[in-house]
């Protein structure tokens, strides 16, 4: 990797069994080095986890950013030809999912889950999704604040304080959630997916890349994906992609 520095040992973490995992110190996205490394020929279940991004990226072109060794912040690839068939956004849910299932498993709080993939604790953002296809695999990359959250979002330190973790920790147990959740059919994860979905059911304001904004209900998510928004004047909108903002309940 051209842009990475001092690669560090992997030999005091245990990884499950079927995923290949490095650790740098630095790089400028694990997103950007995993598709080059996907175009080279990486096995399915690569993982590249960066102690410092200095060019992380999140959705809608923004800057993801953390203090160096404090969050995680890790690329995941996903070989389409040795998975079950499905559409790639379910790689991002599992993704998605498996963070939500770790923060739990390791703190005791339960981030909610805002369509299409961030996490939020208390309404504010804990953990930002990226994915990019590319011929034959999918990377997933996944931000979550561990220990350091910017003023406006927050870390699970601040959420749990009395249950430390680490990025390391929280890899491993999202590694094993995203085992279980790969053996489930495209329809049973997409039954698992809208049943934790925190936005199905709430008011929302749906900020479109063109500048519109969407304001109504959240009622559905299709298996393609797309957010069902029934306006005030009982319209449904179908949101391919777009910024969701949980509006209080009126």
């Amino acid at each position: 990797m051209d842009n990475t520095k001092a690669s560090q040992s992997n030999a005091n973490e245990q990884w499950p069994n079927g995923w290949w995992v490095t650790r740098v110190a630095e790089t400028g996205s694990t997103n950007t080095d995993l598709v080059k490394l996907g175009a080279e020929g990486a096995k399915h279940h690569s993982v590249l986890m960066a102690d410092f991004q200095s060019a992380g990226k999140g959705r809608l072109d923004r800057t993801w950013v953390a203090e160096p060794g404090a969050n995680l912040l890790v690329s995941l690839l996903f070989r389409t030809n040795e998975t079950l068939e499905r559409p790639l956004h379910q790689f991002t849910q599992m993704v998605g999912m498996s963070a939500a299932r770790a923060c739990m498993q390791l703190t005791g709080v339960l981030p909610d889950m805002k369509w299409p993939n961030d996490l939020l604790i208390s309404n504010k953002k804990v953990s930002g999704i990226l994915a990019q296809g590319a011929p034959g695999f999918v990377v997933v990359g996944i931000g979550v604040n561990v220990n350091w959250a910017p003023p406006d979002a927050m870390s699970l330190a601040q959420a749990a304080p009395h249950h430390a973790t680490s990025p390391v920790q929280l890899l491993h147990s999202m590694l094993i959630a995203i085992d279980e959740l790969e053996a489930l059919s495209p329809e049973q994860l997409h039954e698992q997916y809208s049943a934790t979905l925190a936005t199905l059911g709430q008011a929302v304001r749906v900020e479109l890349a063109a500048g519109d904004i969407v304001e109504g209900r959240a009622i559905e998510v299709q298996r393609d994906g797309r957010l069902v928004v029934l306006d005030d004047c009982a319209i449904s909108h179908y949101i391919d992609t777009g910024d969701v903002v949980h509006l209080r309940a009126q």
